[in-house]
């Protein structure tokens, strides 16, 4: 049985008889030789108490200290690039090279180094003088656990334990309670045995992170609802985030979830008569691109009927037909897409290719485009943009522009909006019309491109309006914006000089910090 990582050390579950073992998605097998323990809410509510006493003795350290921890852990997962790529591919069937050890991986160390610049900078925290009233504002720590519940879709750059929402909440001075994934139990192990020893060697408290395998639903959201958690990352499905929410808003703790998008495309008619076909091939290669499971997968297109457009949906017929059925990452994901593609027919989806289970050694299902009218979309609109996390795709074919428009305004929130117009400007007026209501229900909308991949750059917004998200003000990518989710914003009234946290004093010891000074930004050296 694999052990725990529970305040500093590696520990025996108390819960042996309760156990799971990760799948090989590749073979459909369990990976019999290791074990991994169902923690009881006894063992949990530890690891929350440990994590409360880590809070306090984190609150009294440097914010270096965490860019240090944070810096040492991205050299670890450097230099055990190779064996964390290997136990990903047999845990989840992703090619070790490109996918995990060229640019999952590279990227998981970027985004952890990002995150201790942005810890050792402080600009992040806003810290903000106002001499006059001589009060002043930082953002700090929560005081208590993050938890932190990673998806199956990406064994790094998401993982509880390594990911961006790890990465952030220690930048702000948090400790993380990480909940492993089924999909991947023992990679997540892996990464946190890096963690506790970059814990170990830079000084962090313990109970600075922790990991438990599984534990029953219950268990769950009574963990979000616990007073001494601080606050909780999510990335997975809608039911299971909307249940945590329910939770962990009933007790008043912030929440930041990322759930569900279909990520529509629409494709203006002058776009669409001058390059139908680079565009089908766009959108082919990102819907199957790992087997269309990425949170920003294009899963609606919408265009106005005619020949371009059924010229559009016949080549990416034939490049759908084409492609191999990828690997799915767990079987309850394979059935998740057969159900969602089932759901799609019976709200009137007309099946163009694809739409059942793979004759595959491994969890398959084919590439699936379906296509509904515009009239009838706009009849069950809940329905048919349901997501489906595999390799399909909707295409909805509008009456006219005004139809478009219809449809754009009758979306819920996703993460991520496109839309394709020529390259003369003979769609710019019907851009400039569509572009005002997609943007109300996106996070970040693109030109001209297809949305899958997340580019982890301060100006990146991974979030967007609910479903997708559970906030549309914040961002799951991109420092220093996604380290704010977990911090919060301390006032100081009166409060003496040598009391203050030193960005607040008005002879930072720290040296170069940007800081708000009686409304206007300066340095602390300045």
């Amino acid at each position: 049985m694999q052990k725990i990582l529970f305040n500093g050390s590696w520990t025996e579950s108390e819960n042996p008889a309760s156990q799971f073992h990760a799948v090989n998605p590749s073979i459909q097998e369990e990976i019999s030789e290791r074990a991994f323990p169902e923690s009881s809410w006894e063992e949990i509510e530890r690891m929350v108490d440990a994590a409360f006493e880590a809070s306090e003795a984190l609150f009294e350290l440097a914010p270096g200290a965490y860019a240090d921890f944070l810096d040492c852990y991205a050299d670890k997962i450097e230099a055990a690039n190779e064996q964390l790529a290997a136990a990903a591919h047999e845990e989840t069937g992703l090619p070790v090279a490109p996918r995990l050890a060229e640019v999952e991986i590279p990227r998981t160390i970027n985004q952890l180094r990002q995150a201790a610049a942005a810890a050792r900078s402080g600009d992040w925290a806003r810290p903000t003088l106002d001499t006059e009233t001589n009060i002043h504002s930082i953002h700090g720590p929560l005081g208590g656990a993050v938890v932190v519940f990673g998806p199956n879709n990406f064994p790094f750059a998401y993982n509880g334990i390594a990911g961006g929402d790890f990465a952030s909440a220690i930048a702000a001075g948090n400790p993380v309670i990480a909940k492993a994934h089924p999909a991947h139990p023992y990679t997540t192990q892996l990464l946190a045995e890096l963690a506790q020893e970059a814990a170990t060697e830079k000084g962090m408290p313990n109970g600075t992170v922790q990991l438990f395998y599984g534990t029953t639903p219950e268990n769950g959201l009574k963990l979000v609802a616990h007073p001494k958690v601080a606050a909780v990352g999510f990335t997975g499905s809608r039911p299971g985030g909307l249940a945590l929410k329910e939770a962990a808003d009933k007790a008043g703790t912030p929440i930041y979830l990322e759930m569900s998008s279909v990520n529509p495309v629409f494709v203006l008619p002058g776009a669409l008569h001058e390059r139908w076909s680079e565009i089908a091939t766009e959108l082919h290669g990102s819907c199957t691109l790992g087997a269309g499971q990425f949170c920003t997968k294009p899963g609606l297109v919408v265009m106005q009927e005619g020949k371009k457009a059924n010229d559009l949906i016949e080549e990416m017929s034939e490049s759908f037909s084409q492609t191999p059925a990828g690997i799915l990452l767990t079987g309850g994901g394979l059935e998740a897409v057969s159900k969602a593609v089932e759901q799609l027919k019976d709200a009137g989806a007309e099946l163009q290719v694809g739409g059942k289970v793979a004759d595959t050694a491994h969890f398959g299902y084919e590439p699936t485009l379906l296509k509904i009218s515009g009239d009838a979309f706009l009849e069950n609109p809940a329905a048919l943009q349901s997501e489906a996390f595999g390799p399909v795709c909707l295409v909805v074919l509008a009456k006219n522009f005004t139809q478009m428009k219809a449809i754009a305004f009758a979306l819920e929130g996703n993460l991520t909006g496109s839309i394709y117009s020529d390259s003369h400007g003979g769609d710019e007026p019907s851009y400039a019309e569509l572009a005002k209501t997609l943007r109300t229900k996106v996070g970040r909308l693109l030109n001209d491109k297809v949305p899958t991949g997340v580019a982890v750059s301060p100006s990146m917004n991974h979030g967007g309006p609910y479903p997708a998200t559970g906030h549309p003000g914040f961002t799951a990518v991109g420092f220093p914006a996604s380290v704010i989710r977990f911090s919060a914003l301390h006032s100081y009234d009166n409060v003496r000089e040598h009391r203050l946290p030193l960005a607040l004093r008005k002879k930072n010891p720290s040296g170069s910090l940007n800081r708000l000074v009686n409304g206007k930004w300066t340095t602390a050296d300045a």
